[in-house]
C-alpha cells in the first residue's frame, strides 16, 4: 500500500510540472453531443485525436520482452518518450481479457494489468489520452501458439461469446470490474480518470445472431457499465457484421468504431507501387441509416500494411478527417527493444528508430489530424496530394508539412520553408534547404527561445531483409548503426556561428561552429546557442522541462559503434551490411550504374567491385574501386565496353583495416583468396539494345506473380505445368468463384525488371502475350507509377498463341485496389477523375483482368509476356 501511495504522489507531481499543469480536478474530459461530435468539457471545442496502438503489456509483446531479457517498465519508458516526440495525443489498447480474467469474468490483479496501469500513467505524464477496448474475445498467441489461461474467452467460440448466457454474464462482471479498477499509479478508477476518453465494449465482435439479439447484447453491456458508475462515452464496432448493422444504431452507444487496412494484411513480403489511390476515399455504405449521424466516429486501427513508404500516413489521415473521424490510431507501434525483428505483427512496422522515414510521416499525420477540419475535403487524387500545409508524393516517397512555424519532411526534399524567420520546429530524414545531413535517422530541431535550439539526432537505420516476411527473433530486419556525420544548418535565428553542447547522459561534446556545420555529429541531444546569445545565462539544462519532455532525455537502441566495439547483442552480426538491388537486364551498348548501401561499425577503407572474370591465377584482375556517394552510399559505373551479351555477374569486397568481407555471400574472405569457395554473385542479363523487353516467363520469371479475385472469397491457384508432347512449360492459373459477376486478376510488379532498360521501354510499341489457353473476356495492360491502370482486350491470337496489343490501344480504366481492403464494405476500385496519358517508362505493374461467371472455372495457360 505504501508503494502505491508513493507512486501516486510521484505521478501527481510530474503531472503538475508537465504540459497539463494545475489542479487535477480541472483537467478537461470528453463528451459526445446530440449530433455525435466529441467536444472538450472546458472549451466545448471539437476534439481531434491521433496516435497509436501499443501492446507491450500483453500477448507476444509481453512475452518477447521476457525472451530478450528486457525489464518491461523500462521498455515502456523508452517507447513512451518516442511517442511523445511523435507529437501524438492518443493511445488505444484492446485488452487481452484472457490474460486479466478468470472463467467467471473476475478481473485479475496481475502483472499484465499492472503494466497497463503503469503505461497509462506514463502516457498521462506526456499529455497523451487513452481509449480502452475492454476485451478481444480471442487468444493471446499471435504470432506464436496461444498460451492457455483460465480467462472466460477461452471457454467460448468468438461467434457465440455474445449469445451464450454464461459468457454474457462473465462479460458483464468483467466490464464492471474493469471500469471500477483503481490504477495505483494515478489513483483514479478507469471510469473516473480524465485522461481515459472512453471505452469500447469489444474488439471486432462476431455477431452470428439476429438484429434483435445483437441489440439486446449491446444493451446488456451498456447497463452493466452504467450500473458500475461509468459516465464516459461507450463505443461499439460497426465495421463488422454488416447484416446486423441496424442494431448498433438502435442502441444508446455514443460512438462507433471502424478500422482501415487499405492495402490488405499479411502479404508476406514488402508491397511496392503507388498506393495513394488506395487511401483516396473512405465511403461508408450505411451512412443513411437512422441515427448514423448521432454517433461519434473513431478509427480504432489503421495502417497501410506491408508498406515501408513514408508518404501514406498523412494522406490516410487526411481522408479519414474528410470522412468525419475524430479519433484515429495506427496499429501498431513496435516496442524499440524488439523492433529490430518486427515479430509482434509482421504486416505492420513502425518505430522511431527502426523506421525513421515512416516515423516522420506519422509526425506529419498528427499535424494533419490537428489542422484539417472534420469533413473538410480536397478533391480526388492526384489533386489531393497538395492539401492545406501538406504535400505527399509517391515518386519521391515524401510527405511534408510546411506551415511557417513547422517544417517536417520524411525524406530528402528541395522544398524551402515558407517563412524561415518564423520557424520553431523542424523534423526530418535526409536533407533539405535548411539542413544538410547524410545520416538516415530522424532528427528534431526545436527552438527553445530566440537563438537557442535543441537538436536531437537518432542513429542510422539500415534495412537488411524484408521486414514483412515471416518473422523471427533470430532474424534481424533493420540494423541500427551509430555513425557520425556532418550536419550543416541554415537557420536565420541561429546563424552560422553557434555553440554545440551535449545534453544527454554521457554526451560530453562542447564545441563552437563558425560556418554552420557541426562536424562528426554523433547521435544524441545537443543545445545550440547562437553567438549573439553567448553571454546569456542559460536556463536550458538537461533537467529543464520543455513541452512534454526533459531537454536531456534521449532514447536509442543498442547499436554498433564507429570505434569497432559493439553494445551487447544476442546476435553475432557481420561487421558490414551491404544492401543492393540489381537490375534484371541492361542494354549491351549502355553504361551500367550500380548503387550500394555499405553500413558497418567503421567507415570502409575502400569498396571494390569484381566481376566473375577474376581468377586466383591471374597476375592482374580487373576491378573497379567504387565511388563514395555520401552517407553509406557507394556506386560504380560499368562501361558499356565491359558488358558482353549474356550474364554479367559481380560481387563487392568491403575492405577495412586489412580485413575483407565479400558480398552478396557476406563471408569474411576476399574472392582472390585460395580458399574462397562461395559462388554467390549478383547478376544482370546483358541483351541487345533492340531485343524484346521480357516481363514474365513461365520458367524464369513466374515468381512474384499474384492472383486475386473480386468479390472475395473464391478459389484460385497457379502452378508451372508441362504437358505431354510439348517442349515448354506454362504457367497455369485457375480461378473459380461462386459469387455473382466475379472478376479475376493476375498481377506482377515489374518496375525493377525494366529499370535497367528504361530507354528500350519508351521505344516499344506493342505488349505481347503468348498463351497456350486463353479464356474469354481477358484484358491486359499496366499500372503506372501514377497509380493509374491502362488495359486493352486480348483478342486475335495468331497460330502460335501470341496476342499483340498496340500500346496506343491501352485505355485508362479504374484501378483495382488489391489486395482487398478492410473493412470489406469499402470500394474495390479507384475511379480516376483526371485523364493522364500512358507513358511506358512509368510502368510499375503488369495486370491481366478477366470477367467470370458464378460457379464457372476459368483456366489460363501462359508462356510469356514481353514488350517489343
Amino acid at each position: 500500500m505504501k508503494r502505491h501511495m508513493f507512486i501516486l504522489i510521484g505521478c501527481l507531481l510530474v503531472s503538475m510540472v508537465g504540459a497539463y499543469s494545475g489542479n487535477l480536478t480541472s483537467i478537461p474530459t470528453i463528451y459526445v453531443d446530440a449530433d455525435g461530435v466529441m467536444h472538450w468539457s472546458d472549451t466545448h471545442r471539437e476534439a481531434s485525436f491521433f496516435g497509436v496502438n501499443y501492446t507491450l503489456p500483453f500477448a507476444h509483446g509481453y512475452r518477447a520482452m521476457g525472451y530478450l531479457g528486457v525489464e518491461r517498465k523500462s521498455a515502456i519508458d523508452r517507447d513512451v518518450y518516442h511517442l511523445a516526440r511523435l507529437g501524438i495525443n492518443a493511445y488505444r489498447i484492446h485488452i487481452w481479457d484472457v490474460e486479466v480474467s478468470d472463467k467467471r469474468g473476475n478481473l485479475l490483479e496481475n502483472e499484465h494489468l499492472d503494466l497497463l496501469d503503469y503505461l497509462i500513467c506514463k502516457l498521462r505524464e506526456r499529455g497523451i489520452r487513452t481509449f480502452i477496448t475492454a476485451q478481444t474475445n480471442f487468444g493471446n498467441g499471435y504470432p506464436e501458439h496461444n498460451k492457455i489461461t483460465d480467462g472466460y474467452s477461452y471457454y467460448y467460440d468468438k461467434c457465440t461469446v455474445h449469445s451464450n448466457e454464461e459468457a454474457i454474464a462473465a462479460q458483464e462482471r468483467y466490464l464492471a470490474a474493469l471500469v471500477c479498477h483503481v490504477n495505483p499509479y494515478t489513483g483514479y478508477a478507469y471510469k473516473d480518470d480524465p485522461f481515459i476518453v472512453g471505452f469500447e465494449v469489444n474488439n471486432e465482435p462476431c455477431h452470428a445472431g439476429t438484429v434483435q439479439e445483437t441489440e439486446d447484447y449491446i444493451n446488456r453491456m451498456l447497463k452493466a457499465l452504467k450500473r458500475a458508475g461509468n459516465r464516459k462515452p461507450v463505443f461499439y464496432n460497426v465495421s463488422h457484421n454488416r447484416e446486423v448493422v441496424e442494431a448498433y444504431y438502435a442502441t444508446a452507444i455514443q460512438g462507433t468504431t471502424y478500422q482501415w487496412y487499405p492495402t490488405g494484411l499479411v502479404s508476406g513480403h514488402m508491397r511496392k507501387g503507388n498506393f495513394l489511390p488506395y487511401v483516396d476515399c473512405y465511403n461508408i455504405p450505411f451512412e443513411k441509416l437512422k441515427n448514423f449521424d448521432k454517433k461519434a466516429r473513431m478509427i480504432y486501427e489503421f495502417d497501410p500494411a506491408d508498406v515501408l513508404c513514408s508518404y501514406l500516413y498523412p494522406a490516410t489521415v487526411r481522408t479519414l478527417r474528410s470522412a468525419g473521424f475524430q479519433w484515429i490510431t495506427q496499429f501498431a507501434y513496435d516496442p524499440i527493444d524488439m523492433a529490430a525483428y518486427n515479430t509482434e505483427y509482421q504486416t505492420h512496422y513502425l518505430n522511431v528508430a527502426y523506421t525513421p522515414n515512416k516515423a516522420v510521416g506519422m509526425m506529419i499525420a498528427a499535424e494533419v489530424a490537428r489542422r484539417v477540419e472534420r469533413g473538410e475535403t480536397f478533391g480526388c487524387y492526384p489533386a489531393d496530394t497538395l492539401f492545406a500545409d501538406f504535400r505527399v508524393s509517391a515518386s519521391l516517397d515524401l510527405s511534408e508539412l510546411n506551415s511557417g512555424d513547422k517544417f517536417y519532411y520524411s525524406n530528402n526534399t528541395c522544398t524551402s520553408p515558407k517563412a524561415p524567420l518564423q520557424l520553431r520546429a523542424i523534423a526530418g530524414c535526409g536533407s533539405s534547404p535548411v539542413v544538410s545531413y547524410q545520416g538516415t535517422g530522424v532528427y528534431w530541431i526545436d527552438r527553445l527561445e530566440p537563438g537557442v535550439w535543441r537538436l536531437e539526432v537518432m542513429p542510422d537505420a539500415v534495412t537488411v531483409s524484408d521486414p514483412f516476411a515471416k518473422p523471427s527473433l533470430d532474424k534481424e530486419v533493420v540494423r541500427i548503426i551509430s555513425n557520425a556525420w556532418d550536419m550543416t544548418l541554415d537557420l536565420p535565428d541561429l546563424g552560422k556561428a553557434f555553440s554545440v553542447k551535449g545534453l544527454n547522459a554521457g554526451n560530453i561534446r562542447d564545441s563552437f561552429v563558425t560556418d554552420g556545420t557541426i562536424s562528426a555529429l554523433k547521435p544524441g541531444v545537443y543545445l545550440l546557442q547562437s553567438v549573439d546569445n553567448a553571454d546569456k545565462k542559460l536556463v536550458w539544462t538537461p533537467d529543464a522541462v520543455w513541452n512534454n519532455i526533459k531537454l536531456g532525455e534521449y532514447v536509442q537502441p543498442e547499436v554498433c559503434n564507429l570505434n569497432g566495439t559493439k553494445s551487447q547483442d544476442k546476435h553475432d552480426v557481420s561487421r558490414f551490411t551491404v544492401v543492393h538491388s540489381p537490375v534484371s537486364s541492361v542494354d549491351a551498348d549502355k553504361d551500367l550504374l550500380l548503387e550500394f548501401v555499405v553500413a558497418g561499425e567503421e567507415k570502409p577503407d575502400s569498396v571494390i567491385l569484381y566481376t566473375d572474370k577474376i581468377s586466383f591465377w591471374n597476375a592482374y584482375n580487373p576491378h573497379i574501386k567504387m565511388e563514395h556517394a555520401g552517407g553509406c552510399r557507394y556506386r560504380a559505373v560499368i562501361p558499356a565496353s565491359e558488358l558482353m551479351e549474356g550474364s554479367f555477374r559481380y560481387n563487392v569486397v568491403v575492405c577495412c583495416g586489412g580485413r575483407y568481407q565479400t558480398f552478396p555471400a557476406g563471408v569474411a574472405k576476399h574472392p582472390l583468396d585460395w580458399d574462397y569457395t562461395s559462388d554467390a554473385w549478383w547478376k544482370a542479363e546483358v541483351v541487345q539494345a533492340d531485343s524484346p523487353l521480357l516481363l514474365m516467363d513461365a520458367v524464369k520469371q513466374a515468381e512474384g506473380t499474384e492472383i486475386y479475385m473480386f468479390p472475395e472469397w473464391g478459389q484460385g491457384s497457379q502452378k508451372i505445368v508441362k504437358k505431354e508432347g510439348t517442349d515448354w512449360p506454362v504457367l497455369q492459373i485457375v480461378f473459380k468463384s461462386e459469387k455473382q459477376n466475379p472478376v479475376f486478376f493476375v498481377r506482377r510488379y515489374i518496375q525493377e525488371l525494366i529499370a535497367g532498360r528504361k530507354g528500350r521501354a519508351t521505344e516499344c510499341r506493342s505488349l505481347c502475350l503468348q498463351f497456350r489457353k486463353l479464356p474469354h473476356k481477358v484484358k491486359a495492360g499496366f499500372i503506372t507509377s501514377d497509380g493509374y491502370t491502362y488495359l486493352a482486350s486480348c483478342a486475335g491470337a495468331d497460330a502460335s498463341g501470341i496476342v499483340r496489343i498496340p500500346l496506343s490501344e491501352l485505355r485508362q480504366t479504374d484501378t483495382a485496389l488489391l489486395p482487398g481492403a478492410f473493412p470489406v464494405f469499402l470500394d474495390n476500385y479507384f475511379h480516376p477523375q483526371t485523364e493522364l496519358p500512358f507513358h511506358a517508362e512509368n510502368i510499375d505493374m503488369l495486370e491481366l483482368r478477366m470477367e467470370g461467371t458464378a460457379g464457372e472455372e476459368m483456366e489460363m495457360e501462359l508462356f510469356k509476356i514481353w514488350l517489343e
